[in-house]
C-alpha cells in the first residue's frame, strides 16, 4: 500500500504508458470517455476554462480527448500532467493554477466531495464480461436465498445494470450499491450505508451483519478499505482482468491487530507530524485544526507538514517526529508504513490513542470526515483535568508510566513567539522546541564553527570556472 500512494521515481521514469483503449478502434474513444456527457457538462455550466485530470495509464489519450472537447465546446482545455497527491482525488490546486472553472476527472476515483470547483467524474468504461461475472457469483453463492451486497470498482459501474438484470430474478436478497459523487442530499435513513461514495439500504432485521459482500474489481486499496470498514461481513470478489472469482482470505483480524499496535505507538509518541495528504477533499482544514487541538490537549507537540506524496526518504528528514498521522481521502489513508522510519497512522487511530472518550467498538473508520462535529462518529473530548489529577497508565510498548487523561493547554503548545523559557541567570530567552532538544541529544551536530579558535588569514583568490575544468587547470588532453 505504500507504493500505491507514492511510487518510486525510477519506476515512474521507466514506466511504459499504454492507453486503456489502445487496442480499440478510435471510434470507441467517444464511448470510453463519454464525450457527449462531458461536453454537455461544460456547455450547460458555461465554463470557459476546464482542467482535464488523467491517471498515468490514460495520459496517452489526453491530447486527443482535449482536442475533441475543445472542438465540441469551444472552451479551453488544460491537461493536468501530474497530481499533487493521489490520482484518485480531484487536484483542485493544479486546476486553480490555470484558473480552471471546472474539472473533468478521468479514471478511478475515491469520490470524495470537493471544496471549490464543480467536478464531473468520467470513470472510463473498462471491459467486463458480465456473463462470466454472474457465473462466478453463482459458484460463490449457490444458495439463492443468500443475502449479498454487491460493491464494485467505479470503472465497471457502466456494466452493473446488466449484471443486476441477470442476478436479481434469481437472488431476491441481493443488493446493488449505487455511486454517489459528493455528499448525498438529506440525512441517512435507518439501515442505509453511505461510505466511500457508495450508498445502499439494508432492510433486514439483523442489519449488515447478516450480509456477505461481493466485490467486482481487482485487488487493491479500495478492497482493503472495504474489508476493514465492513469487517463483520465475509468478502468474495471477481477480478475482471483474470476472469476468476474467489473468497477473500485477507486476515482482517491480523490487519486490525497491526493497526491497533500503531494506536499504542501513537499513544506513546511525544512529537506528532500531521501530514497533509489532500488539499481538495472537503473538510480537510477542519480536521487539521481538530487534530492540533486533540494533540495539544493530550500534551503532545505537533508539526503540520505538506510534503506532497509521502515516501520514506521525505519523512526520514524529520527525525524528531515520533509518529505521523496522514490526512488523506478514505482510499489513501491506509498507508503501509513498514518501509518508513516512523509509523504512519490515520486520524481515527490517533483519536483512539489521544481521546479517552473514544473506545474501540469494532467499527473501523477511514474517512476523516466521520470524526468531525456533527458527523456520525464524532466523539466529544472529555473535560480537561489538572496534570496532578491525571490517571497514570502503563505503556504496552515500553512498559513506562504515562498519563491517559487530557489536560489543559501546555506552555510548549503556545505560538513560537510566546513559547519562551528562562535559560540562565542573565535572563536570556530561548524558544522551547522539540527539534532543538533533539539536536542537543545528538552526538554529531554538523560542522563546528570553532569561533575564536582558528587564526585569521588574508583572503586569497580561489579557482575559477566549473568543476569539470577550472580555468587554471589548462586544456591538456590525457
Amino acid at each position: 500500500m505504500a507504493t500505491a500512494f507514492s511510487s518510486d521515481g525510477e519506476v515512474a521514469l521507466r514506466r511504459e504508458l499504454r492507453s486503456a483503449v489502445a487496442a480499440a478502434p478510435r471510434s470507441d474513444l467517444d464511448d470510453f470517455y463519454e464525450m457527449g456527457r462531458a461536453a454537455a457538462f461544460v456547455r450547460d455550466g458555461g465554463f470557459r476554462k476546464v482542467a482535464l485530470q488523467f491517471p498515468d495509464e490514460l495520459l496517452t489519450d489526453s491530447v486527443e480527448v482535449a482536442g475533441r472537447m475543445e472542438a465540441a465546446t469551444g472552451a479551453e482545455m488544460y491537461v493536468l500532467g501530474d497530481t499533487t497527491y493521489g490520482s484518485c482525488c480531484v487536484d483542485e490546486v493544479a486546476a486553480e493554477h490555470v484558473g480552471a472553472e471546472a474539472v473533468l476527472h478521468y479514471g478511478p476515483a475515491c469520490l470524495s466531495p470537493c471544496r471549490k470547483l464543480p467536478v464531473l467524474h468520467i470513470f472510463g468504461r473498462q471491459p467486463l464480461d458480465v456473463g462470466r461475472c454472474a457465473e462466478a457469483f453463482r459458484e460463490l453463492y449457490p444458495e439463492q436465498q443468500s443475502c449479498v451486497v454487491v460493491l464494485y470498482d467505479v470503472v465497471y459501474a457502466h456494466a452493473m445494470g446488466e449484471l443486476e438484470q441477470q442476478l436479481c430474478p434469481e437472488y431476491p436478497n441481493i443488493i446493488f450499491s449505487r455511486l454517489v459523487c459528493g455528499d448525498p442530499p438529506g440525512p441517512a435513513v435507518p439501515g442505509e450505508e453511505r461510505k466511500f461514495g457508495r450508498q445502499f439500504l439494508v432492510e433486514a432485521a439483523g442489519g449488515l451483519q447478516d450480509y456477505a459482500m461481493f466485490y467486482v474489481g481487482a485487488e487493491g486499496l479500495a478492497l482493503t478499505s472495504f474489508m476493514l470498514t465492513w469487517n463483520c461481513c465475509p468478502f468474495s470478489s471477481f477480478n475482471p482482468i483474470t476472469g476468476h472469482g474467489r473468497r477473500e482470505t485477507l486476515d482482517v483480524n491480523r490487519a486490525l491487530m497491526r493497526r491497533l499496535y500503531l494506536v499504542e505507538r501513537a499513544r506513546d509518541a511525544g512529537v506528532v507530524g500531521i501530514l497533509v495528504g489532500t488539499l481538495g477533499v472537503a473538510g480537510y482544514l477542519t480536521v487539521l485544526q481538530h487534530l492540533r487541538e486533540l494533540l495539544c490537549r493530550a500534551g503532545k507537540r505537533s508539526y503540520t507538514l505538506a510534503v506532497g506524496k509521502p515516501n520514506p526518504a521525505k519523512l526520514a528528514n524529520f527525525l524528531e517526529v515520533d509518529i505521523f498521522v496522514l490526512v488523506a481521502c478514505a482510499q489513501n489513508s491506509l498507508l503501509d508504513s513498514s518501509d518508513f522510519y516512523r509509523p504512519v497512522v490515520t486520524p481515527y487511530e490517533l483519536e483512539l490513542a489521544c481521546n479517552p472518550s473514544r473506545e474501540w467498538t469494532g467499527n473501523y473508520l477511514t474517512d476523516f470526515r466521520d470524526l468531525l462535529p456533527g458527523a456520525c462518529a464524532h466523539v466529544e473530548l472529555p473535560p480537561a483535568v489538572p496534570a496532578e489529577e491525571a490517571v497514570p497508565d502503563v505503556s504496552l510498548i515500553t512498559g513506562k508510566m504515562c498519563a491517559t487523561h487530557l489536560c489543559g493547554p501546555l506552555t510548549s503548545q503556545l505560538p513560537p513567539s510566546t513559547a519562551l523559557a528562562c535559560r540562565d541567570q542573565t535572563r536570556a530567552l530561548a524558544e522551547i522546541s522539540p527539534a532543538a532538544s533533539f539536536l542537543e541529544s545528538r552526538s554529531w551536530r554538523g560542522l563546528e564553527q570553532q569561533l575564536g579558535q582558528t587564526p585569521v588569514s588574508k583572503a586569497v583568490q580561489g579557482q575559477r570556472g566549473i568543476a569539470i575544468a577550472y580555468e587554471d587547470e589548462g586544456c591538456e588532453q590525457p
